[in-house]
């Protein structure tokens, strides 16, 4: 990712994003992708340089909490009501009018969170490995947790309670190498026994087990990302999962109430068949059920289908894309 494309803006907050911005042709509509955790902005590579290439203007921020981003370790500073209206601003000081956003994992939510508060300012919206997330009130994580393993049968986000540990950063921090082989392993069947019990996590990273990463990450890819984890820290990052397992998503969600919950504009769903932890089959009844417009493909993919599939959907992206163009001429 060339540096010079790279800005700076502050949010009306005090907080300050570091984003790539590339100037395309001012015909067609700016493409806005949201990462997840632990990423950056470099983990959209592929997808930056497919539509650079093609002249679509971007804007590809670190999230806040990574990278070259503000890292405020107060869970408070996470809510999504918040996050929200600081991207609208670095939209606004681009002059960004006919904006597509696309999220992955926590990208998605807010990508979600946009459609929710500001569906009048995007054309369309896509949502990668984690579909639509509807802006329901939740009961408490360990409920949530109950109900969800009644409703499938097996335990899910078990490691949302050791990443919401006091000082848990420290612990992942020290064993980097061995988190990191889990997080973007090449076998995704892993995390069926170290994401989702509770207490897996806790048991790879804490006796450093480690594993092969997949074939989808060059060495030169994981020098890069692991640089970028160990820079920024993992202590900001880990407020997305603390504000999950508290009440501060649902206070978040009451106070601010959204516009509108069912989606009316073109919506894009990229599901990944081997993601253990957002099941596809789930994100995708999700998607079918509150977006009226929705284009959905399932890939061969772990959770990182923007890294692992990344070809094929490049070439979906685009299409859709495209027809949201003719659909909003």
């Amino acid at each position: 990712m060339d540096p010079a494309l790279y800005k700076k803006f502050t949010a009306s907050r005090g907080l300050q994003y570091y984003y790539l911005a590339f100037p395309g042709d001012t015909n067609k509509p700016i493409l806005l992708f949201l990462h997840g955790f632990p990423s950056t902005s470099y983990d959209w590579k592929h997808q930056v340089e497919f539509f650079k290439a093609r002249g679509y203007r971007l804007i590809v921020p670190d999230m806040l909490g990574y990278g070259g981003t503000s890292k405020p370790t107060d869970p408070s500073a996470y809510r999504q009501s918040l996050i929200t209206k600081d991207i609208v601003e670095l939209l606004d000081a681009e002059k960004a009018d006919r904006v597509i956003a696309i999220g992955h994992d926590w990208g998605a939510v807010t990508a979600s969170r946009l459609a929710n508060y500001y569906p009048d300012r995007f054309l369309a919206f896509g949502f990668l490995a984690v579909g639509y997330y509807p802006p329901d009130i939740p009961p408490s994580y360990e409920e949530a947790m109950q109900i969800l393993k009644q409703h499938i049968g097996t335990e899910l986000y078990g490691y949302w309670s050791y990443f919401s540990e006091n000082d848990v950063h420290t612990k992942l921090e020290k064993n980097l190498d061995s988190f990191y082989t889990l997080l973007f392993c090449e076998d995704p069947e892993l995390w069926k026994e170290y994401m989702n019990p509770p207490g897996g996590l806790k048991k790879w990273v804490e006796n450093n087990h480690a594993t092969k990463v997949g074939s989808f990450i060059t060495e030169e890819g994981q020098r890069i990302q692991k640089e970028k984890m160990r820079n920024s820290g993992l202590e900001a990052a880990l407020c997305y999962y603390k504000v999950a397992t508290s009440n501060i998503y649902a206070e978040d969600l009451r106070e601010n109430p959204p516009k509108t919950i069912e989606l009316t504009m073109p919506v894009f769903f990229g599901g990944a068949s081997k993601d253990f932890v957002c099941l596809v089959n789930m994100h995708k009844e999700a998607v079918e059920q509150k977006c009226k417009d929705a284009t959905i493909h399932i890939y061969n993919s772990g959770h990182w289908v923007q890294l692992q599939a990344r070809d094929e959907l490049n070439q979906n992206l685009l299409g859709w894309i495209q027809t949201v163009q003719e659909k909003t001429k």
